[in-house]
Order: structure tokens, then sequence, then C-alpha cells
């Protein structure tokens, strides 16, 4: 048996485009998104509640293929 150890190699992709930050602000998008759906004050903020929740679906699919 080799006694070898396995090197973590260091993403070269920046800091912000990495997957904790961009999910963490996708689910707040999503959680926005859901207050903005269940308040009963502004019309156009429940009229706009589907778009940014559905962005920030997108977003989060799209970030889960990013490096850790």
């Amino acid at each position: 048996m080799s006694m070898t150890k396995s090197v973590k190699r260091r993403s070269r992709w920046p800091r912000w485009a990495r997957r904790g930050l961009m999910e963490n602000i996708a689910t707040a998008l999503i959680a926005i998104g859901f207050l903005m759906l269940f308040q009963p004050f502004a019309l156009s903020l429940y009229t706009y509640s589907f778009i940014t929740m559905l962005a920030g679906t997108v977003m989060f699919i799209i970030v889960s293929k990013f490096p850790e």
C-alpha cells in the first residue's frame, strides 16, 4: 500500500462565485418571493412574487453545480 496523501486542490474560481455564498443568496431570493406572495398590502409585490421565486430556484439549480 502506498502512503500518499491526497492533496486538496484549490479552486481557481473567485471567492464570491463559490457555492456557499451563492446558495445562500438564492435561498434568500426564494424566501423574499415567498414573503411577497403572502403579504396583503401591495398587489405589485404579489404580481412579481412568482418571478422572484422562479429566479431564485433557477439560480439555486445553476449554483449547485459550482465548486465549493
